[in-house]
C-alpha cells in the first residue's frame, strides 16, 4: 500500500513555495499560515530584518514553542504513569 503524495501550492512571507508531504493540503495550509503569520509578527516588530533573519527568528521562536510543549507534555504523561501507580 503506497501513500498518497499530497501537492500544495502555498506562499509564505511573500514567496511561493511547493510543498509535497503526506499530510493532507488543509493540515499544510494551516502550517504555511502558521508560518507566514509568525513571520511578519517579526517582520513588523522590527522591518529592518532581512528576510533570512526573520526566518531564522520565526524558526527559534517556533522550536521554543516546540519544546515548551514537548515539556508539558512529558510532565502529563509523567502525572498519568504516577496516577496508575496509585
Amino acid at each position: 500500500m503506497s501513500e498518497t503524495v499530497t501537492k500544495v501550492d502555498v506562499e509564505i512571507f511573500g514567496e511561493n513555495y511547493v510543498i509535497r508531504g503526506n499530510e493532507g493540503r488543509e493540515h499544510v495550509l494551516m502550517l504555511a499560515n502558521y508560518v507566514d503569520k509568525k513571520m511578519k509578527q517579526f517582520s513588523n516588530r522590527n522591518p529592518r530584518l532581512s528576510a533570512s533573519k526573520v526566518a531564522v527568528l520565526t524558526a527559534l521562536n517556533i522550536a521554543d514553542e516546540l519544546s515548551k510543549l514537548q515539556e508539558d507534555y512529558d510532565n502529563l504523561v509523567k502525572l498519568i504513569e504516577d496516577e496508575k501507580k496509585k
